[in-house]
């Protein structure tokens, strides 16, 4: 006989039942008028999901019907546990923990969660352009990565935490999330060094106009982006007042705050626990739809670019100086007196070249600083973007 039409369930729990008593499989399967692989295939499921596993599971989505019973649960388990996930998210993490359950689409899962209250409305953001014109679109892994740092905020202990965030633009995988008690350039330099040493260097590190990253100075350089720039890595920063041009890593940012921060740790040592947890759950865990529903560790590879201790080497015609503790460039040598370049090159060496209507360029690695007039005294830099593509 094969399973009756009126009680499947019970029929194949019965099925369960008699072969756990220690039945012959071959036997119990002649009995209920089914094949072997039939058998042995609710004998895998209800041992992987129980009662669950004994009902008709079909292969479709399930549409246009309230989401009830086990697997709804499922999904509502899920979502408490990751309440910042959407649907897409949620269905794709069940299907690959429960490979053999019919899982709902997400509009039926949205609508599970709107009806049980998980769901906040979100404010509607203007679209801006992906890469506007001066920025460069990093289309695989260490083009391009993103720093920040995250708004701060204070912990239980009434401190405030500055967490410092790095990721990879077209993996969005997280490079490394480091809270400090304070937006501090040595400390931001020691970060950006532990993920240089991790996972190689990037092409180019996008950021704000903000500090440490960027100054009011020459080309707006910091010791930092001096650090970058010795490494052969590209500054480049988004325009003023428009963090949308980094939009993916603001993003982030968003998911960060819900996850680690409401409310806050009790102190600075766990608040960091909380951010290594995240980062992991975020890289290896958590889908993202722009990756086709994989995770950002799936796809990204760490760059065979590696840090080094970089010698600035200067074309042979070029006359090499170096800045002095405050800044200042002198030349007395070359009659042209001593003047002022940056302070973020204190202590560096850069190039001075003679050009042909008898004024002087000055650059730093492939970057050019500046024109100098030996006949008044009189230092121009060069404006162009720090973004502009350096030259090959």
């Amino acid at each position: 006989m094969s399973w009756k039409e009126s009680s499947v369930v019970n029929e194949r729990m019965s099925f369960i039942t008699r072969l756990n008593a220690g039945e012959r499989m071959s036997d119990l399967c002649l009995h209920y008028g089914i094949s072997r692989k039939t058998g042995y295939k609710f004998k895998e499921r209800f041992e992987r999901l129980g009662l669950v596993g004994l009902g008709d599971q079909s292969r479709a989505p399930i549409r246009n019907r309230r989401l009830r019973g086990p697997v709804a649960d499922l999904v509502l388990d899920l979502r408490r546990k990751q309440p910042t996930w959407g649907p897409r998210k949620l269905v794709e993490v069940l299907r690959q923990r429960h490979p053999g359950v019919a899982l709902p689409g997400a509009t039926a899962v949205g609508s599970l969660l709107d009806r049980e209250g998980l769901v906040t409305p979100q404010r509607r953001r203007n679209r801006v352009p992906l890469f506007p014109d001066h920025l460069s679109q990093g289309a695989s892994a260490n083009e391009v990565w993103s720093a920040d740092y995250k708004g701060q905020f204070r912990l239980g202990n009434t401190n405030y935490c500055y967490p410092l965030t790095i990721s990879d633009d077209a993996t969005r995988f997280l490079i490394a999330i480091d809270g400090f008690e304070r937006i501090n350039l040595e400390e931001a330099r020691i970060a950006f060094e532990g993920a240089f040493t991790k996972y190689g260097l990037p092409k180019v590190i996008r950021t704000d106009n903000g500090a440490p990253f960027a100054s009011c100075g020459l080309l707006g350089l910091t010791r930092l982006s001096v650090f970058w720039i010795k490494q052969g890595i590209r500054p480049e920063r988004i325009k003023p007042g428009e963090p949308q041009q980094n939009g993916r890593h603001e993003r982030m940012h968003r998911t960060l705050k819900a996850e680690t921060t409401r409310p806050a740790a009790k102190n600075l040592l766990q608040q960091q626990e909380r951010f290594d947890c995240f980062v992991e759950t975020y890289n290896t865990v958590r889908p993202h739809e722009a990756l086709g529903m994989a995770t950002p560790a799936k796809v990204y590879q760490p760059s065979s670019r590696i840090l080094t201790a970089k010698t600035l080497d200067y074309p042979l015609h070029d006359d090499v100086l170096k800045v002095d503790p405050s800044g200042h460039v002198n030349i007395i040598r070359r009659r042209g007196g001593s003047f002022f370049v940056s302070g973020a090159l204190a202590g560096e060496q850069i190039g001075v070249r003679e050009l042909e209507d008898d004024t002087w360029l000055l650059t730093f690695a492939s970057l050019d600083l500046g024109i100098y007039d030996p006949r008044s005294h009189h230092f121009q830099q060069i404006d162009i973007p720090v973004s502009a593509p350096p030259e090959t």
